[in-house]
């Protein structure tokens, strides 16, 4: 396990901690069985059926809300903690060395850096999982149901790309990605906010077109922000990969055997030179889909008496082996990152030193506007042609329910691009004045957004123009 070695400081040096590895003091094995996750429901290794009606959808949009109350509260902290006579102690925070080491490998990074190339991976591999069930089995899964939010993500993308590129000019041309992201969290919460004006069908369609986006953004950061490739690492990645199919292939689902396979996908990214993160995403693309072993299922259709003699009860022999890797990593795995790894990210990230002095100077940046109108114009702009020509030509069908103002809701929402959009900041500029007046572009791009989306859903219907213009 790792423990720690040595926390050393100096008068004017940087903090640091330092891990070691050592052996455990004693082996055991310590774990909470997984819980069933299908609206029909397996019967348990003693016959009994263990019953639970849950929507995969409401179950991650109603996380993804609650996270987003926290996501903002650490933006919040981050801002008045930089802002505050304590400022220094914020930098000297994130910026406190981390070193861990195994043998003569060793790593050393800043606080941030861990939080960043580290954690970080964990999220994405939530969004990699997610992907992974939405193609195969939600709402993504057919052509026809997919072809709507894949064409409105698209415009979503190169719309505000375009907007950026038109506005900042040469100059800065490499932060050209920050404003095609969207913060899936905030996004969803600003719809949780308008209610039951906001019909299902969007709240599915602005999660669809969220994962696109997210398809987009980790395609970018791999092809555009990777910079000096080492390709013997790379391999090691590549194996990496490579023996996870190859574990798949061999039926098995045992959650440690893939993620120690993704440590070494994460570390051959890392010393490859290819953003560590995009492990994540690619160990949640390949992960098994299909349970542990077969099950009996109940239709509680055709048996209601056994939901009211079972209750709400989960906690059964089998439950754990009648979900598929994908959905048991999915429910360990996304509270932590809504509710913990999100907000932290927030927290390292968003300590923006704000002046008066320094908004001058924001105004008169090209990358402050070219990311601030990508955002707040572009991406709602994108979305709402995308929709429209790609139902009027005939190629998707347009959401039951949904008008023409609930796209353009959604559309605003999706120019909320916080999390993703900072994320890209800090690949895509250096640190200094275009990087400070990207990210402030962001926080003030992402509150314009939320209230002119909560603006337009509160004052919809189901009664208006639908979107096919009819």
């Amino acid at each position: 396990m790792v423990v720690p070695a040595t926390s050393s400081t100096s008068r004017g040096s940087t903090p640091t901690i330092r891990f070691a590895l050592s052996q455990p003091r004693c082996a055991g094995k310590t774990g909470r069985r997984g819980q069933e996750t299908s609206l029909k429901h397996a019967s348990n290794t003693s016959g009994s059926p263990s019953l639970r009606r849950i929507s995969p959808l409401r179950d991650f949009l109603s996380k993804e809300t609650a996270g987003a109350a926290l996501l903002c509260a650490g933006a919040v902290i981050a801002l008045l903690w930089a802002n505050s006579p304590w400022s220094s102690s914020y930098e000297d925070l994130w910026s406190t060395r981390v070193v861990m080491s195994f043998g003569d490998f060793t790593m050393d990074l800043d606080l941030r850096h861990w939080v960043n190339d580290g954690l970080m991976a964990i999220f994405f591999l939530v969004v990699g999982l997610e992907i992974k069930r939405e193609v195969t089995e939600g709402h993504l899964a057919t052509r026809r149901a997919a072809l709507l939010p894949v064409m409105a993500a698209v415009g979503g993308m190169v719309v505000p790309a375009l907007i950026y590129l038109a506005v900042a000019g040469d100059v800065a041309a490499r932060g050209w990605a920050i404003p095609v992201a969207t913060d899936i969290a905030l996004a969803v919460g600003v719809l949780s906010v308008a209610g039951s004006r906001v019909p299902s069908p969007l709240r599915a369609f602005l999660l669809g077109l969220a994962i696109v986006d997210d398809i987009g953004a980790i395609i970018i950061i791999a092809v555009v922000y990777s910079t000096g490739v080492t390709f013997g690492w790379l391999t090691a990645a590549v194996v990496g990969v490579l023996a996870t199919l190859v574990v798949r292939r061999a039926g098995v689902q045992s959650v440690p055997v893939y993620v120690l396979v993704g440590v070494v996908v994460w570390l051959g990214l890392y010393r490859g030179g290819v953003h560590p993160t995009l492990a994540g995403v690619v160990m949640g693309l390949i992960a098994p889909v299909t349970p542990r072993r077969g099950h009996d299922y109940v239709d509680v259709e055709e048996r209601p008496d056994l939901v009211e003699s079972h209750g709400e009860s989960l906690e059964s022999d089998g439950s754990r082996d009648s979900v598929s890797v994908v959905e048991w990593l999915l429910h360990v795995l996304h509270p932590w990152t809504s509710f913990v790894i999100v907000p932290i990210f927030a927290l390292a990230n968003s300590g923006l030193p704000v002046s008066v002095d320094g908004f001058r100077d924001a105004a008169g940046s090209a990358v402050t506007w070219g990311v601030f109108l990508g955002l707040v114009i572009g991406k709602p702009l994108g979305i709402f042609v995308s929709t429209r020509l790609a139902v009027r030509s005939g190629l998707a069908e347009a959401p039951r329910g949904v008008t023409t103002r609930h796209i353009l809701g959604a559309g605003t929402a999706a120019g909320i691009g916080f999390t993703v959009a900072l994320f890209i900041t800090k690949l895509a500029l250096p640190e200094g004045p275009d990087q400070a007046n990207a990210k402030l572009a962001i926080l003030l791009a992402s509150v314009v957004s939320a209230m002119l989306s909560i603006a337009l859903l509160m004052g919809s219907s189901s009664k208006g123009d639908t979107v096919d213009g009819s």
